[in-house]
């Protein structure tokens, strides 16, 4: 049987309890939602990888109604605004650092541009 020395703290298990966005994530995160927003922007989907629900959802809810509306010429309206919406989001998420995408969209959750 092995002595213990009294001076050592007995082995404790490490949990990680901290099951939010870790920083190692943010350049592959960054990369993707930046593509994806300029690609599909007008969708929102780069709204829903980053976890911002509502405004994924007022973002395809613009461009089904544009794309409803289309035939009136009103709904090409619609398109392109949520088209630079997602153009200049894409933008401004891969001019960003590492450091502050993640503080800026993860951390503090900064939903619109």
């Amino acid at each position: 049987m092995e002595v213990q020395n009294p001076n050592t703290p007995p082995h404790q298990p490490n949990y990680n309890f901290n099951n939010g966005p870790q920083p190692q994530d943010a350049n592959s995160k960054k990369i993707l939602v930046g593509i994806i927003a300029i690609l599909l922007g007008h969708l929102g989907i780069h709204k829903f990888i980053l976890g911002y629900n509502n405004e994924g959802i007022i973002l395809l809810v613009i461009s089904v109604v544009g794309y409803m509306t289309a035939c009136f010429l009103v709904g090409y309206i619609f398109l392109f605004a949520t088209s630079i919406i997602g153009l200049v989001e894409g933008i401004i998420y891969l001019t960003r650092s590492d450091e502050e995408f993640y503080n800026t969209y993860m951390i503090r959750k900064k939903a619109w541009f």
